[in-house]
């Protein structure tokens, strides 16, 4: 039996590549619900809205690739029209010409769709929510994971981000100071983000010969697209807000997003469904305080993740620990598919 910590896209997907070769496995996630990092959240005409997880590019083949098997179709983002930039509060927004550049790409029917995808190929029963785990004891014949029940198992694959189970799990005998020090120094990705979204009726911007693009050097948002779904049936703008304006209360913030709106966007922007943020520093079991800053992707890849600890029965995974595009949905299904295929050959030696 192993057992996977965490039910986002990497634990998910190791816990697929177990079942294809008939190998036991339970996952244990601490939340609610499956995903992690990604999290699609709808209004009440179903418009699909990315509070998580979002884009993708050619670049990152193990996801396209893992679309592929999965028979997931992927859009390009609409960027025709106006793009505006706020270069400073004190001036009104300027449409600017935005250099060519690679596509990117979003999942059709949701980010989430890949992860519900994953999950109804999955025994359901192999997946356990509301099991936070805080301690793993490693035995001579076995493993305990201690969580809201207790577990047994032969080994143990870590898929949350290393700075929460060096922090929030007690590993006896010890991990390595090493491995500790690094994981603790590991910038999570997403943890400082702050996605906010609108739903419309209808896209006012496409009608204006605008792309719904917004860069702001002022904020409250930094970043705002187009994010109507991939039929264009739903219709939605989303985006980045700045990370300090977490410290105003809900009211007072989403005040502030609708002035900067109404300044760049006009009076039809106020005429939306919904409006939608996630904070995700208050994500329990996204974010973890550092002792010191972190700067982006710090630490993201370090080979010191690659290594497996307590005679092969413990590995670690994530989007952290991938050496190919860490930080990033690719490198969570880099990360999972490594981890797997190093279980599967520990199972047939």
């Amino acid at each position: 039996m192993i057992l996977i910590i965490g039910a986002g896209l990497s634990g998910l997907l190791i816990g697929y590549r177990l079942q294809q070769k008939g190998i036991p496995f339970k996952i244990l996630e601490a939340r609610d619900r499956i995903g992690g990092r990604i999290r699609t959240a709808f209004d009440t005409a179903e418009t699909p809205v990315e509070m998580g997880a979002t884009w993708f590019g050619d670049q990152h083949k193990h996801l396209n690739a893992l679309l592929k098997e999965l028979g997931l179709s992927s859009f390009e983002q609409y960027m025709t029209g106006k793009v505006f930039f706020q270069p400073f509060s004190t001036s009104p927004a300027q449409s600017i010409q935005v250099p060519s550049q690679p596509p990117s790409y979003r999942i059709a029917g949701g980010t989430s769709h890949l992860i519900q995808t994953l999950y109804k190929k999955l025994d359901q029963n192999s997946v356990l929510l509301n099991q936070p785990v805080n301690e793993i004891q490693f035995h001579f014949d076995k493993v305990v994971v201690k969580a809201r029940e207790v577990f047994e198992a032969d080994k143990v694959a870590l898929a949350l981000p290393p700075k929460l189970w060096s922090k929030r799990i007690q590993f006896s005998p010890a991990l390595p100071d090493l491995i500790v020090h690094t994981a603790q120094q590991t910038q999570t990705w997403m943890e400082d983000s702050i996605k906010v979204a609108l739903t419309f009726k209808t896209p006012f911007w496409k009608e204006n010969k605008l792309s719904g693009t917004l860069f702001s050097n002022t904020g409250p948002i930094t970043e705002f697209y187009d994010h109507c779904d991939h039929k264009r049936s739903k219709y939605a703008l989303c985006g980045f807000m700045n990370a300090s304006y977490k410290l105003l209360d809900n009211d007072e913030r989403q005040m502030r997003v609708m002035n900067q709106l109404q300044n760049v966007f006009g009076e039809p922007v106020t005429r939306f469904i919904e409006y939608k943020e996630c904070i995700w520093s208050r994500e329990t079991h996204t974010y973890e305080s550092s002792e010191s800053p972190l700067f982006p992707h710090q630490n993201n890849g370090n080979p010191v993740f690659q290594d497996s600890f307590f005679e092969d029965r413990l590995l670690v995974s994530g989007s952290e620990t991938a050496t190919e595009f860490p930080g990033y949905m690719d490198g969570a299904v880099y990360a999972a598919n490594e981890t797997a295929q190093k279980l599967i050959d520990g199972e047939n030696p």
